[in-house]
C-alpha cells in the first residue's frame, strides 16, 4: 500500500513539474512576442492561490509585421495556484474563444504574426527538451552511478553465442559508441537495432584483450523491442558474472547431506556446464526431487557428488532447493568491482547533457516511427498506470534516478506534443502553415473536424497505452 501511495504521489510531481514545465515555455514566449497573457495557471481547476502580475511595457508589432515598431502597457496576466495538481495551461487573449477591445485586438493570438504564434507553440515542447539538457546536466555533474557492461550468461545456440560473446565479456562499445555502463548499452543496442538490424559489439575478455563481434537481428526488431524481450532475444544477460561458489550451507539440508561445502565452486551438474550462480538457482529450482551428479571444484581438486535436490511448494507450484546461499563476500567482491560512475565537470557537463537529450530524442522519433510501420511492439506504449509505477520505482531509488526518468518523460511529451494532430501543438502548427499557404484563417467548421479526428487518435493512443498497462499488471 505504501508503494502504491508514493507511485502514485511520484507521478503526480512528474507530471505537475513537466507539463507546468511546457506551459511556462508558451508564457515566456507569448510575453516576449506582444500577446497578451490572460492566464498562467500550474495546476487545474479552482484557484487556491490567485494575484495579478504587474502591467508591463512590451514592444509589439502591428497586425502583419513581424517587426517590433511600438512600445504599448499591456495589462499584466493573473498567476493561479489551482486545486488539480496535474499540470497546468496558459490562457492567451484570443478572439475564436470571446469578444476582444478593439485597443488589444492586435494583441489577441488570431492576430499575432504566424512567425510569432508557431514560435509561441514550438516554446512548449523546447522548454521540454531544455528541462533534459539541465537535468542530464546536474546528473552529470553529480554523478551517475552505474555498471560496467559486463556480460553474465549466453544462451547456447543463441544469436549472441554464435556472435562469439563470452560469459564475462566486458562491451566497452556498441558501434562507434563507447559503452561505459549497461545504461548507455542498452541505448545504443535500440540504436543499432532500429538502424540495420546489425549490432557490432567491441569487447573485452578477462584478460584485457580486445575482438570485435557482430550479431545479425534484421527481421526481429518487433520481437526483441517487446517488453522484457531484448536480453532473451539476444540470448544473453547482463551481469557481472556471479560464479556458482557456494556458502551458507543449511544443516541437514540437500547440500549438506550429498557432503557439499560452503566454498565449493559448481563446474557441472549430469554434464550440463553451470557457469554462474543464478544458472546454477535455476537449475536447481527446475528439478525438484531428482537426483543429479554433481562436480565440483574444491581447494584445487574436482570431486563428484550425488545430490538429491528437496522440493518446497511456491505459490501454485513445486520448486527444488537444496539448502545453500552464494557467497555473499565474493559476490560483493564482483559487485564493487563492477560500479563505475560518470562524473563531469561542470562545464564538460552540459555538451553531455545535450548530446544525451538528442540521443533520447532520435531513439524516441524512431521507435515512433518504425511502431507505425509494425517494425516496433506497440507495447511499448506506456499508460499513466506504467509509468506511475516507474515513477514510484524511480523516487525510491533516489533523487538521481528520478531526475533521469523526468528527463526522458520530459522528451516524450515535448516529441509528443509536436505529433500533427490537431489538439496537440504540432497540430496547431499544422494550422498556422496551413493559414500562410490559404492566405486566410481556416473555417470554423475545419477546426472542428480537426478537434474531432485529433481527439480520436488521442483516444485510440490512450486506449493502447492502458490495455498495455493492464497487459503487464494481469497478463
Amino acid at each position: 500500500m505504501i508503494d502504491v501511495i508514493s507511485s502514485v504521489l511520484a507521478f503526480i510531481v512528474a507530471i505537475g513539474v513537466l507539463v507546468s514545465v511546457h506551459e511556462y515555455g508558451h508564457f515566456w514566449a507569448a510575453r516576449r512576442l506582444g500577446f497578451k497573457v490572460l492566464r498562467f495557471s500550474v495546476g487545474f481547476g479552482k484557484p487556491l492561490l490567485r494575484w495579478r502580475g504587474r502591467p508591463t511595457q512590451q514592444r509589439v508589432a502591428s497586425a502583419g509585421s513581424d517587426v517590433a515598431t511600438e512600445t504599448q502597457e499591456v495589462e499584466g496576466p493573473e498567476y493561479w495556484l489551482s486545486s488539480i495538481p496535474l499540470g497546468g495551461y496558459v490562457k492567451l487573449l484570443d478572439e475564436r474563444e470571446g469578444p476582444v477591445p478593439e485597443a488589444e485586438q492586435h494583441l489577441a493570438f488570431n492576430r499575432r504574426p504566424i512567425s510569432h504564434r508557431v514560435a509561441v507553440l514550438l516554446a512548449g515542447p523546447g522548454f521540454n527538451f531544455l528541462f533534459a539538457v539541465l537535468a542530464y546536466w546536474a546528473i552529470f555533474v553529480s554523478g551517475v552511478p552505474g555498471t560496467k557492461a559486463i556480460v553474465g550468461s549466453v544462451t547456447p545456440g543463441s544469436v549472441a553465442a554464435l556472435a562469439g560473446l563470452m560469459p564475462g565479456d566486458e562491451i566497452v562499445a556498441v558501434g562507434s559508441r563507447a559503452s561505459p555502463t549497461w545504461e548507455t548499452t542498452v541505448l545504443a543496442i535500440l540504436d543499432e537495432l532500429l538502424r540495420d538490424g546489425r549490432i557490432g559489439f567491441t569487447v573485452q575478455d578477462s584478460r584485457g584483450a580486445s575482438r570485435s563481434l557482430e550479431l545479425d537481428v534484421r527481421g526481429r526488431e518487433a520481437e526483441l523491442t517487446e517488453p522484457e524481450g531484448l536480453w532473451a532475444g539476444l540470448g544473453f544477460e547482463p551481469g557481472p558474472l556471479l560464479p556458482p561458489v557456494m556458502d551458507e550451507i543449511t544443516p541437514d539440508g540437500s547440500a549438506d547431506q550429498a557432503g557439499l561445502r560452503s566454498g565449493d565452486r559448481v563446474i557441472s551438474a549430469d554434464g550440463e556446464p553451470i557457469s554462474s550462480w543464478w544458472g546454477w538457482v535455476e537449475y536447481i529450482r527446475a528439478r525438484p526431487g531428482q537426483t543429479v551428479s554433481v562436480l565440483v571444484e574444491r581447494a584445487g581438486f574436482e570431486h563428484v557428488m550425488e545430490l538429491t535436490i528437496g522440493a518446497i511448494e511456491d505459490g501454485d507450484q513445486t520448486i527444488g532447493r537444496i539448502g545453500a546461499g552464494v557467497d555473499s563476500e565474493l559476490a560483493q567482491s564482483i559487485y564493487d568491482q563492477a560500479r563505475t560512475e560518470q562524473r563531469y565537470g561542470v562545464v564538460e557537463a552540459l555538451p553531455k547533457g545535450v548530446l544525451r537529450t538528442w540521443e533520447m530524442s532520435s531513439l524516441t522519433i524512431r521507435m515512433l516511427g518504425r511502431m507505425l510501420v509494425g517494425d516496433v511492439s506497440v507495447r511499448n506504449i506506456s499508460g499513466p498506470i506504467n509509468i506511475a509505477a516507474y515513477a514510484g520505482d524511480s523516487a525510491r531509488a533516489g533523487f538521481t534516478t528520478f531526475l533521469s526518468f523526468l528527463a526522458i518523460v520530459s522528451i516524450s511529451l515535448g516529441i509528443l506534443n509536436l505529433l500533427p494532430v490537431p489538439l496537440l501543438d504540432g497540430g496547431q502548427i499544422a494550422y498556422q502553415f496551413a493559414e500562410l499557404i490559404k492566405g486566410s484563417p481556416l473555417t470554423e467548421r475545419t477546426m472542428i473536424i480537426g478537434q474531432q479526428v485529433g481527439m480520436l487518435l488521442l483516444i485510440v493512443l490512450m486506449s493502447f497505452a492502458f490495455y498495455n498497462d493492464l497487459s503487464r499488471m494481469f497478463g
